[in-house]
């Protein structure tokens, strides 16, 4: 995966790599199911994770203790044919990653390809 042109997302992204790898792991595959689906996608560190927007904030993925989210501010717009998003406030919807193997399991890339057309970008 590449670099992140933001030095702060980067730092994010070292420190991950030594103090959790798998976390990590799990970091850049999520960052790379973005950028795949949305090449002109723009990252930025805040809230303790980094966010993904085009015209505007679409996404984000933050690592807590014992899995990494990746969170859906408008995720309650979503098609979720499989219940696979979790929370239940007003708008915002997450995957909880636990594992490399979640991001599958999880359609991840269904989700994004989604938040990626409610940001107005295909």
């Amino acid at each position: 995966m590449k670099n992140s042109n933001d030095p702060r997302v980067q730092q994010f992204l070292e420190e991950a790599q030594t103090a959790a790898p798998e976390k990590h792991a799990i970091l850049q595959a999520a960052r790379a199911a973005v950028f795949k689906c949305a090449p002109a996608t723009t990252e930025r560190f805040i809230y303790g994770g980094i966010m993904f927007s085009l015209a505007d904030d679409f996404g984000g993925i933050f690592a807590s203790k014992n899995h990494v989210s990746f969170e859906f501010g408008q995720g309650y717009l979503f098609k979720d044919p499989d219940k696979l998003l979790e929370g239940g406030g007003k708008f915002r919807r997450h995957l909880k990653l636990r594992s490399i193997e979640d991001l599958t399991a999880k359609n991840l890339a269904y989700f994004i390809s989604q938040a990626v057309e409610n940001a107005g970008e295909t």
